[in-house]
């Protein structure tokens, strides 16, 4: 088995390459969210409100199609369903099994018929039709590769579409960076989070515009809004 980081390969004793690295940490994702989907209730709730002033700031419209990035149990379909109507169709990705169990579950209690559920690693995700809109909650940072991730979100989207994140890192400034060591080790034991995956730069690297429009818990939790503009 691949050792965590730093790595050699325990049955060859081979450096580990950057693929092997990469496929290491998805397969521990996979793992950590597997463990977490049915106990996923206390994050739905706490982070509710935030989710909520995100997809607003998404300005959805009927008809709309959306993408959705790290899904998990489909705690934002119905929000977003609401936003696009009937009409409009809601694509969700996700890489772990049992967490797309639970949003096939919801998606079959409320009927849904315009959610499609996709088991797939986000960046290497393939649409056949570009976007109005996406969002990720809580999702984004623990990918193996951020930048990898954004950029496919951002061929995937309509020139003048919004992408709406939230997510968590260790405290950037202010006193409550002393407790950053132990943010930094519960993220990592909780959701595989990525240390060297810096979310708000791959964002502000890769879209043409983006801002951090809100921060919670001395901001542990952000929001960024990014909008690809029309080319020239």
């Amino acid at each position: 088995m691949a050792t965590e980081r730093g790595g050699r390969d325990s049955e060859s004793d081979a450096p580990m390459t950057a693929n092997d690295r990469y496929e290491a940490h998805l397969e521990r994702s996979r793992a950590v969210w597997d463990r977490w989907s049915d106990w996923y209730g206390m994050s739905e709730r706490d982070f509710e409100p935030i989710r909520e002033a995100a997809i607003d700031r998404l300005d959805l419209q009927p008809g709309d199609r959306v993408l959705e990035v790290g899904c998990g149990p489909g705690v934002n379909f119905e929000r977003l369903r609401g936003e696009i109507g009937p009409k409009g169709e809601l694509v969700a990705v996700d890489y772990s099994p049992r967490m797309l169990e639970n949003a096939r579950e919801r998606i079959e209690t409320h009927g849904w018929e315009n959610v499609e559920l996709r088991h797939t690693d986000a960046a290497r995700a393939a649409f056949d039709e570009p976007f109005d809109a996406a969002i990720a909650t809580l999702s984004l940072s623990v990918m193996p590769d951020v930048r990898r991730t954004v950029e496919n979100v951002f061929r995937s989207l309509h020139s003048g579409a919004r992408f709406a994140v939230v997510d968590v890192r260790p405290a950037p400034s202010g006193p409550a960076r002393v407790l950053n060591p132990l943010v930094r080790r519960f993220l990592r034991w909780y959701a595989n989070w990525n240390p060297d995956g810096d979310v708000v730069d791959a964002l502000a690297t890769v879209f043409d515009e983006c801002e951090v429009v809100d921060t919670h818990m001395a901001g542990i939790s952000y929001t960024v809004v990014c909008e690809k503009r029309d080319a020239g």
